[in-house]
């Protein structure tokens, strides 16, 4: 059995040791859930300082200019891209996933249409996908006369076919933390006529992602979670060259066209001209505090480049998941908790969930009590995520002591455990 000191031991050994002291952490807390809300890196309190005292303070309107607050959508998008595997001018950091999602997918569906292909009328998407995208394509598809199909994880290929019209999927379900194939689901969408949507809300910073290597064609994603941005942080949206030249090619627009897609916002014409590129995509005025605290986050991820960049992330992060599977099982059997995630850690992503019958959502507040933040999803979910750039093997040993005692003592059982809170 696993002891305390064989995780000292790991940690001791481990060559991503030093980017924990990025990170503001506060003390006796082990956090784990980067999944939903990364940690504070020890630089933004610092930076958006800056911005607010200097930039905004001194040089008031003039950094628009002189601070290039202007270029902050390109320029954080583009560091975002050394993450997704997307050319230098691809990525655009702006907005919300859901509002970036709208864009999109509306662009997907256009483009459909424009093909000539009216047999296509189908957007297939996952059940247990993020409820914010099902909506989203709820909304497009009655709009645009189209039909969304929801389906199992397992039954997905068995959709790709002459119907389908665009397939819409978050590569790692938030869930579960199963990691779906892109490259293989993509080609298969190809082949059969469709193009593909990727939310990578649970990826970007997570895992190794490649856009273009699997020659996706659309995606998003958010900036607060394993980007460390900052609660809500600006989203990012991409698109593949293929598609961004064609749409300029052919004057596509995206649906929500604002003063900041037009070509020369600064004309102030009263006609709309697109933007060429991932700028199209762009709507209303940067959010500049909120992308200057995104900007450091997603440099906090982009410091593991020298010490092998996502490779080695996802290396620790495994190592990390498969420690905390394997403990609780040890630990807290008999507890019935039955594992959610995936055993098979090439189909997992970094986090783990366990489904209980009874109290999951008290035994997360009696574990946050404790200083364990994990968090819960209805209706039978505790879920942990394991972020490597600050997470330690004895996190891991302690988050699991922690646990097992909450379930042998029944402390969960406490009344204010299970009251309910807003978010959970």
């Amino acid at each position: 059995m696993t002891s305390r000191r064989d995780c000292e031991a790991l940690d001791a050994q481990d060559p991503l040791a030093a980017l924990r002291a990025q990170f503001t952490l506060p003390a006796g807390t082990i956090y784990l859930d980067g999944n939903s809300l990364g940690v504070l890196p020890a630089s933004t309190a610092r930076r958006v300082q800056e911005v607010v005292t200097r930039e905004w303070g001194e040089d008031l309107i003039t950094s628009w200019n002189k601070a290039g607050w202007i270029h902050q959508p390109l320029r954080v998008g583009t560091k975002i891209g050394r993450l997704i595997g997307a050319r230098e001018g691809e990525t655009l950091a702006a907005d919300s996933t859901s509002a970036n999602l709208y864009k999109v997918l509306s662009a997907a569906l256009e483009l459909i249409k424009r093909d000539g292909a009216p047999q296509r009328r189908t957007i297939v998407s996952e059940r247990q996908n993020f409820p914010t995208d099902l909506y989203i394509a709820e909304s497009l598809a009655a709009q645009h006369g189209f039909t969304l199909k929801l389906v199992d994880a397992e039954e997905i290929g068995a959709h790709i076919g002459a119907g389908l019209a665009v397939l819409m999927l978050t590569q790692v379900n938030y869930r579960s933390g199963r990691v779906h194939d892109m490259a293989a689901l993509t080609r298969a969408a190809h082949a059969a006529g469709a193009l593909t949507v990727w939310d990578l809300a649970h990826s970007a910073g997570a895992i190794p992602v490649d856009l273009n290597g699997a020659e996706a064609d659309f995606a998003i994603g958010c900036g607060y979670k394993y980007l460390n941005g900052g609660p809500g942080a600006p989203a990012f949206v991409w698109a593949h060259r293929r598609h961004l030249e064609r749409m300029d090619r052919d004057g596509l627009w995206q649906p929500l066209a604002g003063w900041m897609g037009h070509a020369a916002p600064f004309e102030f014409s009263s006609a709309y001209r697109p933007a060429p590129g991932i700028a199209r995509f762009a709507c209303g005025t940067p959010a500049v505090l909120s992308l200057a605290a995104l900007e450091c986050g997603v440099d906090s991820v982009l410091a593991a480049e020298p010490l092998g960049g996502m490779a080695a992330l996802r290396r620790k992060s495994l190592a990390l998941t498969n420690l905390f599977i394997r403990l609780v099982e040890e630990r807290c059997a008999g507890h019935g908790l039955e594992l959610v995630t995936p055993r098979d850690e090439s189909v997992r992503g970094s986090q783990v969930s366990f489904a209980r019958a009874e109290g999951g959502y008290a035994i997360v507040q009696a574990l946050i009590e404790r200083g364990v933040i994990g968090d819960f999803r209805a209706p039978d979910v505790l879920r942990f995520g394991f972020t490597p750039l600050y997470l330690r093997f004895a996190d891991v040993w302690d988050a699991v002591e922690q646990l097992r005692q909450v379930l042998e003592t029944g402390q969960w059982r406490e009344a204010r455990f299970n009251v309910k809170a807003a978010v959970t």
